[in-house]
């Protein structure tokens, strides 16, 4: 007899409502794959300190997944979490907190995210020393980069290993610095080490502000990786939470057709959301996907999904659910690239 498989589990039980429309965006998403798709994932909220590693670090390595987008905090969370974990303190009963015991954490060094406080001298200060010296490094030899690379750097160096507590299999951001996977994160001054960073340039410690590069320097790369790319493959979108990690990346596509007036840009080619965001007056996280339409983002041609619930929860089974059925669909038609703005 077969064994049964996750996969299997949900298209089993999983079929109506929310629970239906996670088997069809995981669905979507391997067809999409399958007929030569690329995927950009983006990651808003506290994925990386909500451990999202432990499934998106296999979707990394095996190809899943091409490009990713993320806050400065999922960027830097997921390596604290890596040089820290057994540090971390978890809070399960956070709802009855008082003010005064929230107090007490921050009098701890503990910063409480939900159910999870991060350490500050064991997660944020060991990396702000280590990310300091490549930062003044750079700022030295006249170099920029980007906020990813000085991550990536620290990794390659080896100078965190003796500090790691969890396998490093299970860190997304190890994951991608093997795989050399594009990041673009927008938005990074908004981050514990953007603000650290600020520290440091107002303290003269880094002399050149523009040492890290910019989020509009990441539009520009990414407008360019677009046009390649796209010109090759579908690429999908798959975004987790709301807010400038999603926002910016998907802007690209209206940006290089309708700011720079180049045509037969092909739209996104996929989009799913994972939002617990009502959809309400102006709200942009909680849209539904044919907004976007009206953006010149994704066409009507576009396999379109959201998921409103919890991503701890939605993202992992459905990352699961690629990874085993991911070859399902061998033999399909090549896609096309996605319809173009102007089409």
């Amino acid at each position: 007899m077969k064994e049964a498989t996750l996969s299997d589990f949900l298209r089993h039980h999983f079929r109506h409502f929310n629970a239906a429309a996670l088997v069809d965006a995981a669905e979507a998403y391997v067809r999409h794959l399958d007929r030569g798709g690329k995927m950009l994932i983006s990651l808003a909220g506290a994925m990386s300190t909500a451990e999202l590693g432990l499934s998106l670090a296999d979707m990394i390595r095996q190809e899943r997944v091409h490009i990713i987008s993320c806050t400065g905090a999922n960027l830097e969370e997921d390596l604290f979490n890596l040089v820290a974990h057994d540090h971390y303190v978890r809070i399960p009963h956070y709802r009855d907190l008082t003010k005064a015991d929230e107090e007490a954490l921050l009098e701890r060094h503990l910063n409480r995210v939900t159910d999870t406080c991060i350490p500050e001298e064991e997660a944020i200060r060991r990396i702000e020393h280590a990310v300091l010296d490549a930062w003044q490094a750079a700022d030295r030899s006249g170099q920029r980069h980007f906020p990813h690379e000085f991550m990536y750097e620290l990794i390659r160096s080896g100078r965190l290993e003796k500090y790691y507590q969890i396998d490093p299999k299970d860190s997304w951001l190890v994951a991608a610095c093997e795989k050399n996977l594009p990041i673009v994160v927008p938005g990074w001054e908004d981050s514990t080490l953007g603000n650290i960073y600020a520290a440091h340039c107002l303290k003269g410690d880094v002399r050149n502000v523009h040492t890290v590069r910019t989020g509009i320097e990441y539009m520009m790369w990414l407008a360019d990786w677009y046009r390649r790319e796209a010109a090759a493959h579908s690429i999908g979108f798959f975004q987790i939470g709301g807010g400038i990690a999603g926002d910016f990346p998907i802007c690209v596509v209206p940006m290089l057709e309708q700011d720079l007036g180049i045509e037969d840009i092909p739209r996104w080619g996929y989009f799913c959301q994972i939002s617990d965001s009502t959809t309400s007056y102006g709200s942009y996280s909680g849209a539904v996907p044919n907004e976007k339409i009206t953006w010149g983002k994704l066409s009507a041609e576009t396999p379109s999904f959201i998921i409103e619930s919890d991503a701890t929860i939605v993202a992992p089974l459905i990352f699961t659910y690629v990874l085993e059925q991911c070859d399902a669909f061998t033999g399909a038609e090549p896609v096309a690239a996605a319809s173009s703005a102007r089409g």
